[in-house]
C-alpha cells in the first residue's frame, strides 16, 4: 500500500535514540557508526562513519570497543548511529538518563550543537537539561499535558514547579 505523503522531506526521516543500548558492544566505534550508514543506504562508508564520529565527539575513539567507553560516550555514540542515518528529525528519550553531571553537561553542548542542523524532539527529565535546550515545551503528568510554551513561561508555571522543580504551593 502506498500513500503520497505531504511531509516536508526533512520530517520524512526519524532516528530513534531510546533509553536502552542500542549498541553492538564487540564492535568498534567506527563499526557501529558504519553499519548505521550502511544501514541507511551509504554503502560501506568508513570516512562518513568517522565524520559522525567527530560530530558526537568522539573521533578518538573510533577505534575502541564500545563495552570499553564509558556510559556517556555510549550514549554520544548512539547519537552517532542517528546521525549517520541522515534524518531530519532526532527523538530523543532521555539522552541524559544515569549520567554523572559532567557527562550530562557533555550531552547537552552536543544536543545544542546538533539542533542547529537537526530538529530534536527531546523526553527528558533533567528539566535544567530541557531549558537549556529546547526552544518550546510541553510538560505532561501522568500523560496528561499541563503546560505548554516557551521555557521562561514553563520555569513559572505553578504547576510545572510543583510536579517537576519540586515546589509546593505557596512557595
Amino acid at each position: 500500500m502506498s500513500r503520497k505523503s505531504s511531509l516536508p522531506q526533512d520530517v520524512k526521516s526519524v532516528s530513534v535514540v531510546l533509553t536502552p543500548d542500542s549498541l553492538f558492544p564487540d564492535f568498534t566505534a567506527l563499526e557501529n557508526v558504519a553499519l548505521a550508514v550502511q544501514g541507511a543506504g551509504g554503502g560501506d562508508d568508513r570516512e562518513r562513519a568517522r565524520v559522525e564520529l567527530d560530530a558526537v565527539g568522539l573521533g578518538d575513539r573510533a577505534d575502541r570497543l564500545v563495552r570499553a567507553l564509558a556510559h556517556g560516550e555510549r550514549r554520544q555514540l548512539e547519537l552517532g548511529l542517528a546521525l549517520a542515518t541522515g534524518a531530519g528529525v532526532l527523538l530523543l528519550d532521555e539522552p541524559m538518563a544515569g549520567m554523572a553531571p559532567d557527562e550530562a553537561a557533555r550531552i547537552v553542548g552536543l544536543l545544542q550543537t546538533l539542533k542547529r542542523r537537526r530538529t530534536i524532539l527531546l523526553v527528558e527529565h533533567d528539566m535544567e537539561a530541557v531549558f537549556r535546550l529546547a526552544d518550546r515545551i510541553s510538560t505532561l503528568v501522568y500523560g496528561r499535558i499541563i503546560a505548554s510554551g516557551l521555557p521562561d513561561e514553563i520555569r513559572r508555571h505553578p504547576e510545572v514547579r510543583r510536579a517537576y522543580l519540586g515546589e509546593t504551593a505557596g512557595t
